[in-house]
């Protein structure tokens, strides 16, 4: 099945949860996806939330798939920035395999930052984000098929 924006904003948390966990790590993507960060999930705030963010601040990540590196599109003009080794590794969330976005060795900004992906279908990537080894919040990446 293929989750549209809207849909994963209107799942719960434990939805989230539920759906990272039963997906595969996938292929690590690559070239450009289109962010969305899932904040408040399940609530009314969740969509506009994600849209200001959008607008204001995340677009998305670009990966190099071939180098196992992505920068971060970044501010409304969609600055490339803010590096990570890409590489599949046991998750933190349930100690399956995913595809982490380590951020610990390229980024004095980001160096907490470790996020964690998987595929829930055709170009379609569920995260989650943590500081430290503490959860913060999901996201999704939507790559075209």
């Amino acid at each position: 099945m293929t989750y549209t924006r809207e849909e994963l904003l209107s799942l719960s948390g434990q939805e989230l949860d539920d759906l990272f966990s039963a997906s595969p790590a996938g292929d690590i993507p690559n070239g450009e996806g289109e962010g969305t960060a899932i904040i408040s999930p399940g609530t009314s705030f969740s969509s506009e939330i994600a849209s200001l963010i959008n607008i204001f601040g995340w677009q998305g990540k670009t990966f190099d798939a071939a180098h196992g590196v992505l920068t971060n599109r970044i501010v409304a003009s969609g600055i490339n920035a803010i590096v990570a080794e890409v590489y599949k590794s046991a998750s933190w969330f349930d100690n399956k395999e995913c595809i982490v976005l380590d951020y610990s060795k390229t980024s004095l900004l980001a160096k907490h930052i470790r996020d964690e992906i998987r595929q829930i279908g055709p170009g379609a990537y569920l995260g989650m984000v943590y500081w430290d080894k503490t959860r913060t919040i999901h996201f999704s990446l939507q790559f075209p098929v």
